[in-house]
């Protein structure tokens, strides 16, 4: 791995000194991606000849988190340029795959095929918003951002709008979006590391933490970069291996993506035959019933509490009166002991258990349809089209937020700061969008014939014949997989499933019927992704308070090992305080993305695009917009998500505007953002004439100077 850190020769042009890295490191990354799959090989192997699933699991989780260090520990710096941008010298398809890495996050490799099998067209949504951001980067932020050669987002916000307070609000802002977004990233290591290894989950996230600590702490960007390289490849290669199986062990085509759609036809087929079979309506009308019975008990709390404590005490005491047996005794000692403490805690507890039932009393196990398009019917009755209505708002909404918030992630900007010039910058863009597609285009694929697969094999399957991924997931986490025999037929339902989307990826190659070693690669995929994107994350924070808040606001003489130093220290101790915050388990991982997204497209995304584009632009307006936009954004999650408002304590009730759900609060966020920069700019003096010219100039190169 040598080449990954050489400098280029006295004597010798900058262009042939790029050639010659680039070279250097497609040797490097050929034998890497030669070694991995001849390491899964060897797994596979020595899997048929009796290593158990156990020490496979613990074989992938070391050897790639080794593998990981190992390039820190190689691309260690403490050179500010090559610590903070790579020493903006990493080829455009390099950079690309790093970008892809990076935004390969938890949720787009754990979470983007388990919404889409979900929710069916409703998660394209997620598809099309963030492909689209890609080509609002290429487009609009880019190569204007690289023109302009600072090092991170506040310090652009700083240079441009003249001054430390725009510089801060982007330190703030971009703090919140990317510990937000960390969260969810740590999170996905935990739930990962737990798989391979069997730790317990809090356990398994500083394992994980580990992995992520050695490649950023030592070598900044420079060891981030080629690290999520390697995560790239690995986790392209883990994530279309199942898929593909499962496509040639259905249809005898490997071409997921172009088949799928045949698929697709099938499950609406079987959807139907669901629907109408007599046992699944048993199923619903047992969770019907269910629901009934909690909100009976939510009209009166304190007497249905005092009954239900009763009649658990008196189950115990009529066991212990005909000497049952001691396994019956404990069951009923335990359901006592889970009868809740008090009124507030069984309200919450009944309120919670209601809506889960409502929601699988429904067919298909609340299921939408995977090809309808939005929820209720344009033609139906007023309830119907209202409905109808919201959920294309909400779909529409939520698209725009996702695409606004990609153009806006300071970690994702920062990459295009690390090429060697700006023509780079905008080929490095098409690259990502290369390598994202790659991706994108086979998760709904990957949605279909998994949902194929459950519909057809399980689906009708005696309890005591369901494959052993079932029990297996069960045990890592039953929020994530749980079954159980609801009518007492003996016969698995769909209704009575319980499965969380963060599951479809991990147990892919289990469902298709292939080697544990598969599943040890995919969960080693899903640990790249979650492991590339958190290193992003962390070092957009680490950079943002040492390099913005420290050297360029506190102490401007700082030497540079002082500041590489101090960055590493707040690496550390920001990644631990994410650790901690995901070791709770505070919301979905999608959740905490999208609200990632909203945050940053709120934040961001006006004031860097006016700050491009219209030289006007002056520091009141920018931060009064970012401030505007983000806390109206931040204002309407706190008031209407189920889990901000438990952690803020609102007891108001929620009040959607326009029926909008808060995972897409950033609808309102930026166009206030772009309004209040807009008239602030234009009722305060304009930036100085050395800033309209800075901006004319990054905007028209070729464009003659006034002063010359």
């Amino acid at each position: 791995m040598s080449g990954l850190s050489f400098e280029p020769q006295a004597g010798v042009s900058n262009k042939e000194a790029n050639a010659a890295f680039k070279k250097g490191l497609n040797k490097i990354y050929g034998w890497y991606t030669g070694g991995f799959l001849a390491f899964v090989v060897v797994l596979a192997i020595a899997e048929q000849m009796g290593l158990s699933r156990a020490a496979i699991g613990l074989v992938f989780l070391f050897a790639t988190v080794a593998l990981y260090a190992g390039i820190g520990i190689m691309s260690r710096t403490n050179d500010a340029a090559e610590y903070y941008v790579a020493g903006r010298r990493v080829p455009a398809i390099y950079n690309g795959m790093a970008t892809g890495a990076d935004w390969m996050s938890a949720a787009s490799f754990i979470a983007m095929a388990g919404t889409l099998y979900l929710t069916g067209y409703g998660g394209l949504a997620f598809i099309m918003g963030w492909t689209g951001g890609y080509c609002l980067v290429a487009l609009f932020l880019a190569p204007y951002l690289r023109k302009f050669g600072q090092f991170t987002i506040p310090d652009f916000l700083g240079a441009r709008y003249e001054g430390n307070l725009p510089r801060f609000i982007g330190i703030l802002a971009a703090i919140l979006c990317s510990f937000v977004y960390v969260v969810a990233q740590i999170y996905g290591v935990g739930l990962i590391t737990t798989r391979l290894s069997g730790l317990a989950f809090e356990i398994g996230i500083f394992v994980g933490l580990g992995g992520i600590l050695v490649c950023s702490f030592l070598g900044g960007m420079r060891a981030v970069t080629w690290t999520q390289v390697a995560q790239y490849i690995i986790l392209i290669i883990a994530y279309m291996i199942p898929v593909v199986w499962l496509s040639v062990k259905q249809t005898g085509v490997p071409i997921p993506q172009a088949v799928y759609g045949y698929q697709l036809e099938k499950v609406t087929a079987k959807e139907a035959q669901l629907i109408a079979d007599p046992k699944e309506r048993e199923v619903i009308a047992i969770f019907k019933q269910q629901s009934d019975t909690l909100a009976a008990k939510l009209k009166d709390v304190p007497t249905a509490l005092a009954a239900d404590k009763a009649a658990a005490a008196k189950k115990v005491e009529d066991l212990k009166a005909a000497n049952a047996p001691l396994a019956e005794v404990q069951a009923a000692e335990k359901a006592m002991a889970a009868v809740p403490a008090d009124d507030a805690a069984a309200r919450k507890a009944w309120t919670a258990a209601k809506a889960a039932a409502d929601g699988r009393a429904r067919p298909l196990a609340g299921m939408p349809r995977h090809a309808a398009q939005y929820a209720g019917n344009p033609d139906g009755d007023a309830a119907a089209q209202k409905t109808f209505n919201e959920s294309r708002r909400n779909f529409l909404a939520l698209v725009f937020c996702l695409m606004v918030g990609t153009a806006a992630l300071p970690h994702i900007l920062m990459r295009y700061y690390t090429t060697p010039s700006v023509k780079d910058a905008r080929a490095s863009v098409t690259w990502s969008l290369f390598f994202i597609f790659l991706l994108y285009f086979t998760a709904p694929a990957l949605a279909v014939l998994v949902k194929y697969e459950v519909f057809n094999v399980l689906v009708g399957t005696p309890f005591d014949q369901l494959p052993g991924w079932v029990s297996a997931w069960t045990r890592v986490d039953p929020g994530l997989l749980s079954v159980a025999d609801i009518n007492g037929d003996g016969i698995f339902q769909l209704g009575e499933m319980r499965i969380g989307g963060d599951i479809i990826v991990l147990a892919a190659p289990e469902i298709a019927g292939l080697p544990y070693v598969v599943s040890g690669m995919v969960a080693a995929g899903g640990l790249a992704a979650a492991l590339s994107t958190a290193d992003g994350l962390l070092l957009t924070i680490a950079n943002a308070l040492s390099h913005d808040l420290y050297y360029k606001m506190i102490d401007p003489n700082a030497p540079t090992a002082r500041r590489v130093m101090i960055s590493k220290v707040l690496l550390l101790v920001v990644a631990l305080a994410a650790a901690s915050v995901a070791a709770q388990k505070p919301a979905d991982i999608l959740f905490l993305v999208s609200a990632a997204f909203s945050f940053a497209a709120a934040a961001f995304f006006p004031a860097l695009t006016l700050g491009i584009f219209w030289k006007r632009a002056n520091k009141w307006g920018a931060v009064l917009g970012m401030i505007s936009g983000l806390g109206i954004t931040f204002y309407y999650m706190v008031m209407n998500q189920v889990w901000l408002r438990g952690v803020f304590g609102i007891t108001s009730p929620v009040d959607l505007w326009f029926g909008i759900l808060p995972i897409s609060a950033g609808i309102f966020g930026v166009p206030l953002g772009f309004a209040v920069i807009i008239i602030v700019s234009l009722l305060t003096p304009a930036p100085s004439a050395d800033t309209q010219e800075l901006v004319e100039h990054v905007r028209y190169p070729n464009l003659v100077p006034s002063k010359s």
